[in-house]
C-alpha cells in the first residue's frame, strides 16, 4: 500500500479498529478515514453507498461488528445475526462496486465447531455443529468470510479474511452485560475490591464513567449495591459465570492490529491457499498466540493484579460456553507474523489502561 493511499477503517473507534488506525498512523499512512456510528450507520445501505461514492477509498479494513460476550450472545440472538450480516453486505458490496484494491475482513474464531479438534486449523470450518450460545454471530462471520472468498474466486478481487482469537486491550468494552470475558472480569473484580474496601469514591467514579443500566455514581448506595449484586458483586464476594474450567486464548488488541496491517501490506489472496487444491476454500487466516489459559487461572491473575482480597466464586449453574478454543496459527507463522505480548503482561497493561481511562 502506498503511504498516501486512501484507507477506510470501518469501526475505527472500536477495540480493534482503533488499534489498527493508530498502527497505520505510526507506520506513516497519511490518508486514513473513519466514521463514527453517528456519522455513518453501516446498517443503512444507502448511507454506505453515499459514503463510498463521496470518499472512493482504495483500501478497506472492516473491523466494525456487533459484538458481545456470552450473556449478550444468548439474549440478543437476532441482533447478532441480522446486524452483522447487514454490515458485511453493505461494506463488502460497496467495496466491490467501487473497485477497492484490497479489503481485510475481521471475523472471529467462534466460526469453528464447538467440538473442533484442538488446536483449530482453518480447515476445521463447517465440519460439525457450532457452539449454540454464539451460533447466530458465528454464522454471520462465516457468511462474511465466504463472501470474501467467493468474490475473489469469481471476480479476481483481493479480499482477505482474518479470524482473531479472543481480543483485549485499550478501548475495550467494559459493559457488565455485553462485554467479553476478560474486560468483564477486570471490571467486576475491580468493583469488588472497591466495595470490599469501602472505597465509595472509586465506585462512584467508575459508575459515572460507565453507568450500569442507568445506575451511575450519583445514584443512592442502595441502588448501587442492588445493581452490583445483580452482576455478582457484593461486599465480600465476586461471582463469575461457569466453572472456571474452560480454556481460552487471548491476544492483545494492538498485536491484532499489527498482524492486520502486516496482512494488508504483505499477504494477497493467492498466498492463503494451496494452488494445487481442487477446491479452493478455507482461505481465511487464524490470528492468535497458539497459547491458552483456564478462566479460573485468568481470574487469579486478575485478582493478583487488582489486589482484591475478598472471595472469588464460580456459579456452576451458568453456562461455560465452549470448553476449549485454541487456534492453530501455523499459517500465520508461515506468512511471517508472531505475537510478543503474553497474558500476564497483557492483564497488567489492561488494568493500568482501565484505571487511567
Amino acid at each position: 500500500m502506498d503511504k498516501n493511499a486512501k484507507i477506510y477503517v470501518a469501526g475505527h473507534h472500536g477495540l480493534v479498529g482503533s488499534a489498527i488506525f493508530k498502527n497505520l498512523q505510526k507506520k506513516g499512512y497519511t490518508n486514513l478515514i473513519g466514521r463514527s456510528h453517528k456519522e455513518l450507520d453501516l446498517l443503512d445501505g444507502l448511507a454506505v453507498k453515499k459514503f463510498f461514492d463521496e470518499e472512493q477509498p482504495e483500501y478497506v479494513i472492516l473491523a466494525a461488528a456487533h459484538v458481545g460476550g456470552i450473556m449478550a450472545n444468548s439474549l440478543y440472538r437476532a441482533d447478532f445475526i441480522y446486524k452483522n450480516l447487514q454490515i458485511q453486505q453493505n461494506v463488502i458490496g460497496e467495496s466491490f462496486r467501487h473497485n477497492v484494491k484490497k479489503l481485510l475482513f475481521l471475523g472471529s474464531t467462534c466460526i469453528y465447531p464447538r467440538d473442533a479438534e484442538q488446536p483449530m486449523k482453518e480447515d476445521a470450518l463447517l465440519t460439525s455443529p457450532l457452539e449454540y450460545t454464539n451460533e447466530p454471530y458465528a454464522i454471520a462471520k462465516i457468511a462474511g468470510l465466504k463472501m470474501c472468498e467467493s468474490f475473489n474466486l469469481q471476480y479476481g478481487t483481493n479480499y482477505i479474511a482474518v479470524m482473531p482469537t479472543n481480543l483485549y486491550g485499550p478501548n475495550d468494552n467494559f459493559d457488565l452485560e455485553r462485554s467479553h470475558v476478560l474486560p468483564a472480569m477486570i471490571r467486576k473484580i475491580h468493583l469488588g475490591k472497591c466495595l470490599h474496601e469501602g472505597d465509595w469514591d472509586a465506585i462512584r467514579k467508575d459508575l459515572n464513567h460507565r453507568p450500569v443500566e442507568g445506575i451511575n455514581g450519583d445514584s443512592s448506595k442502595e441502588d448501587i449495591l442492588a445493581i452490583l449484586k445483580k452482576y455478582g458483586i457484593t461486599e465480600n464476594e465476586v461471582e463469575l459465570w461457569g466453572t472456571g474450567k474452560p480454556l481460552r486464548e487471548f491476544l492483545w488488541s494492538e498485536e491484532m492490529a499489527d498482524a492486520s496491517v502486516f496482512v494488508m501490506e504483505h499477504v494477497d489472496f493467492k498466498d492463503t491457499y494451496n494452488p494445487a487444491d481442487k477446491d479452493v476454500r478455507n482461505c481465511h487466516i487464524n490470528i492468535g498466540t497458539g497459547k491458552e489459559i483456564t478462566i479460573g487461572e485468568l481470574a487469579k491473575l486478575i485478582v493478583q493484579e487488582v489486589g482484591y482480597k475478598g472471595l472469588l466464586t464460580f456459579n456452576t449453574s451458568k453456562p461455560d460456553g465452549t470448553m476449549r478454543k485454541l487456534t492453530d496459527v501455523t499459517k500465520l507463522h508461515d506468512l511471517g507474523w508472531h505475537h510478543k505480548i503474553e497474558i500476564d503482561e497483557g492483564v497488567k497493561k489492561m488494568y493500568d489502561w482501565y484505571l487511567n481511562n
